[in-house]
């Protein structure tokens, strides 16, 4: 990612969206139950999922901004990756809940009230498109915020699924129609969760994050005018937002090392890394771990 700063005002949005889907929650559980549908108990469960994705992601981005100490000396940044891949675990646990339970209701339908179904997953439409329009503004900033957004404009879409369900049966009486829907929807979240899953896995073992241009920094630094040759070059995320790189240059003549530097510093920045650590050496260093390229 690149390097951003999440305004403050997105803890209030989120806030507002916790209490609001919560309360959709509640409602959509007890109309299931009442129901006895479980396209509405399922989509209940991962709006339930929803609303502790959005409290840790909440409070992974309230924790980045603690100031850094002698023991945590980047802060607490890196909880805001522990979050969403925790957030993109939780998903996978729903979506499992989800097709076990329409499995079992497929085998063995039960009667469902597919008016009841429609005008609760309607609800949810209202819903899940206002929290997804509250979370959109802000959603290319950072990856917890780009996942929640990511799943409120799918479960608008979902809802709209489950309506479209609730309409066929009340139409058609096929009872089934109900868990297949569920179905669909574990499908749909099980999509739209892997990239997040495997994005929020590789940046919690430091991997290079997948926006930072490493072709654009090795060519970049090669074609610094002063720079001989480079070596020891790493880059790795802080936090969801904000990436940090490390790198040994050979230099033509010491002399000109900050302006050099500059220019690199410019070439990481160009290519999403906010913050570098820059070492120079001239072209006679002995030292054997160079391994000068």
């Amino acid at each position: 990612m690149e390097h951003h700063h999440i305004p403050s005002s997105i803890s209030k949005v989120f806030i507002l969206c916790i209490i609001l889907n919560l309360l959709f929650v509640c409602m959509e559980t007890a109309v299931g139950f009442m129901s006895n549908s479980v396209g509405l108990l399922s989509d209940a469960g991962h709006n339930l999922s929803d609303v502790f994705s959005l409290l840790i992601a909440l409070l992974a981005i309230r924790m980045a901004t603690h100031r850094p100490d002698r023991r945590f000396t980047y802060g607490y940044k890196k909880l805001t990756v522990l979050a969403s891949l925790l957030n993109a675990v939780i998903l996978l646990v729903a979506v499992g809940a989800i097709i076990v339970e329409s499995i079992a209701r497929i085998n063995h339908p039960q009667p469902v009230s597919g008016a009841a179904i429609s005008w609760t997953a309607g609800a949810g439409i209202l819903i899940n498109g206002l929290t997804a329009w509250l979370l959109m503004r802000d959603q290319e900033k950072d990856l917890n915020v780009r996942g929640a957004f990511l799943h409120m404009a799918m479960d608008t879409l979902v809802s709209a699924g489950v309506v479209i369900s609730g309409i066929a049966i009340n139409l058609t009486g096929i009872l089934w129609i109900d868990p297949a829907v569920s179905l669909i929807i574990a499908a749909i979240i099980l999509v739209s969760t892997f990239n997040m899953l495997k994005e929020s896995l590789f940046l919690s073992i430091d991997a290079v994050p997948e926006s930072v241009d490493m072709t654009g920094i090795e060519n970049g630094l090669s074609h610094v005018g002063n720079v001989e040759s480079w070596h020891h070059l790493h880059v790795w995320p802080i936090s969801t937002t904000e990436n940090a790189a490390t790198v040994h240059l050979v230099l033509k003549d010491v002399g000109l090392m900050e302006k050099t530097k500059a220019e690199a510093r410019a070439v990481f920045g160009s290519s999403g890394v906010g913050h570098c650590t820059i070492e120079c050496e001239g072209e006679d260093c002995q030292c054997e771990s160079c391994e000068c390229r």
